[in-house]
């Protein structure tokens, strides 16, 4: 019963840490017009705008009471919602996000959008400093694991998922009217979720690095976390959750996935495995905590689950591509680490992974994978309901990876690759549209989300309103179709959907761009009024086009193959019967 189970999830509640960073300057979105402006400063006026809208996103994807934290609301058109949530379990679970344009809360992609947003922030922390971005960073972290926490209240226990998902389908409408109930799905040792429990302890792991005083993660020479952001009893909080979470990742056997086991959670988000959960989740804790007893764990799990040689993209459901370069980045700021698990450090093998796996896309040997004639790098399956994720992923790993490269020639070649596709994302492509929301007058006008549309007629989403009542500044929508088209309409969730994991490694991509003194993204020069909607249909997950054929069509098909058969047969008979003369002549003159 919940209110017995509830007694059980006391002792990870209380400790909540509040003591965020408070912005000494409020951010507000500027006015899509503004993208068409070069920039004239230091920071970047432009690339600065990229960052704290993107960081602006999540503020908008808020669930539960949204003057919580050290500032308050920043979007004016949300209201406190959800405020139910956890109920049927006796414990709060209000908070955190909505994962996309709809309304569950889903911890699995989380995980993957907090591991990308703090690995980010480890790194890239001297453009947030510069751009004055920390203190959205801190909020947006804490508001994304103080949400985590309460979905992990207790040692061995983490909840799935909050809302159902086909109740959640069918509702369109704003924040105030969104459907009850919103059953919480758990994973535990009854019903084990191997590859949740392990990707969310990599981005606790990782997280709780941003929060160590005096921490720096020295890949590079300029590498380092924001300088205000740390506190250490927030980083040890982190820190604990992420031991926890591990230790129910390898206890609870058999292994399994988090989808198997609780199928409600399946229509959402299906796990396809959980090898590279383990492997990240060890690596992540080796690093956090500066033990090789994880670090060999990593290793043998690198080993054994087949990781090495993979071609798959970075995304909520395949980490092995950012293990590779964390392996990398690891034998590179903490050799120690494989040392002291009596391994070799083996700069050289991991460069050598990594590279491989960098170098099939550079030079487009990809079994599933290729670049579009516009330029996108796109992997049929991956890219077709969200075709910019994987390559921003790509491109944030690669310009992640290329100052560890083995030679000046493949720096210079990831870092132009990675370049190419940023430049697609902000405009750079066939449609002339810059992928992010409110960034520039041709940025989409309608993109697919119940709380922004203003509306809540289900039954005619595209046209109802004709565009968007409020601007869902900073969403990266899910990018055009293996052709290069894009149709800015409203239902085509395929296209036109934002979600927390699509904006993830926008930020720390930015704040590198800040760091490194960009020159202004590419839809500064894009010619405003360029975009327009292509002619016919999409014809993709969302829109697909009628399968069939038309009356006409088949009628035409019809007689085409009764006139062949008659012919067949005709030729049949004249063969036959000169077969049968040839015989009787035969017979004939014997």
């Amino acid at each position: 019963m919940p209110s017995a189970c509830a007694l059980l999830y006391l002792p990870f509640l209380a400790p909540l840490v509040a003591a965020q960073l408070t912005p000494s300057v409020t951010y507000s979105p500027p006015a899509s017009t503004a993208g068409v402006v070069a920039s004239t400063s230091s920071p970047n006026a432009q690339w600065s705008t990229v960052l704290g809208n993107a960081l602006w996103f999540y503020d908008a994807q808020r669930s539960g009471r949204l003057d919580a934290g050290t500032y308050g609301n920043r979007v004016a058109w949300r209201n406190d919602s959800a405020l139910d949530d956890g109920s049927d379990w006796g414990i709060d679970l209000t908070g955190g996000w909505y994962d996309a344009g709809d309304y569950i809360k889903a911890t699995f992609p989380l995980g993957f959008t907090l591991f990308a947003l703090a690995w980010g922030g480890l790194t890239y922390g001297g453009g947030y400093d510069a751009t004055n971005q920390t203190a959205y960073l801190d909020g947006t972290l804490r508001w994304g694991f103080d949400w985590l926490m309460k979905a992990h209240p207790s040692d061995g226990t983490l909840f799935a998922q909050v809302g159902d998902t086909d109740l959640d389908n069918d509702y369109w409408g704003n924040d105030q009217g969104i459907p009850t109930p919103r059953p919480a799905y758990p994973v535990n040792s009854s019903f084990p979720g191997t590859d949740l429990f392990a990707s969310t302890a990599s981005a606790f792991a990782i997280a709780s690095l941003v929060y160590t005083p005096g921490f720096s993660w020295n890949t590079t020479s300029t590498s380092s976390p924001p300088s205000a952001i740390d506190n250490a009893t927030y980083a040890s909080l982190l820190l604990s959750h992420a031991k926890s979470l591990y230790q129910s990742a390898v206890s609870f056997t058999p292994y399994a996935t988090f989808s198997d086991t609780v199928p409600a959670t399946a229509e959402a988000y299906a796990s396809s495995g959980y090898g590279d959960d383990l492997v990240l989740g060890a690596l992540a804790l080796a690093v956090a905590t500066n033990d090789s007893m994880y670090y060999a764990d990593a290793y043998d799990f690198y080993v054994n689950q087949s990781v090495s040689g993979s071609q798959e993209v970075w995304n909520w459901d395949s980490r092995i591509p950012a293990a590779y370069v964390l392996f990398a980045e690891t034998a590179t700021a903490r050799p120690g680490l494989a040392a002291d698990a009596g391994l070799a450090v083996n700069l050289t093998g991991w460069q050598a992974e990594a590279e491989a796996y960098f170098d099939r896309i550079v030079n487009q040997d990809l079994h599933e994978g290729y670049v579009t004639n516009g330029g996108l790098l796109y992997y049929n399956g991956d890219s077709d309901e969200a075709s910019l994720n994987p390559a921003i992923a790509a491109a944030s790993l690669m310009f992640r990876y290329a100052p560890l490269a083995s030679s000046s020639n493949k720096t210079i070649s990831y870092q132009s690759f990675a370049q190419g596709q940023i430049d697609y994302l902000m405009g750079k492509n066939p449609m002339n549209v810059p992928f992010m929301v409110g960034q520039h007058p041709n940025s989409p006008q309608n993109p697919h989300s119940a709380m922004a549309s203003g509306a809540d007629n289900v039954t005619d989403i595209r046209n109802d309103p004709p565009t968007e009542l409020y601007v869902l500044y900073g969403a990266s929508v899910g990018g055009p179709l293996y052709n290069d088209k894009f149709w800015d309409w409203r239902d085509d969730w395929a296209q036109c959907e934002v979600a927390l994991d699509y904006n993830a490694n926008i930020p720390g991509l930015a704040a590198y761009m800040i760091m490194t003194n960009a020159s202004d993204p590419y839809y500064v020069q894009v010619q405003v009024g360029t975009y327009t909607v292509p002619s016919g249909q999409p014809c993709d997950a969302a829109l697909p086009c009628p399968s069939g054929l038309s009356t006409g069509a088949k009628v035409g098909i019809a007689v085409g193959v009764i006139l062949a058969v008659l012919l067949v047969l005709a030729l049949l008979l004249c063969w036959q019967r000169k077969r049968i003369r040839s015989w009787y002549r035969g017979r004939k003159f014997k």
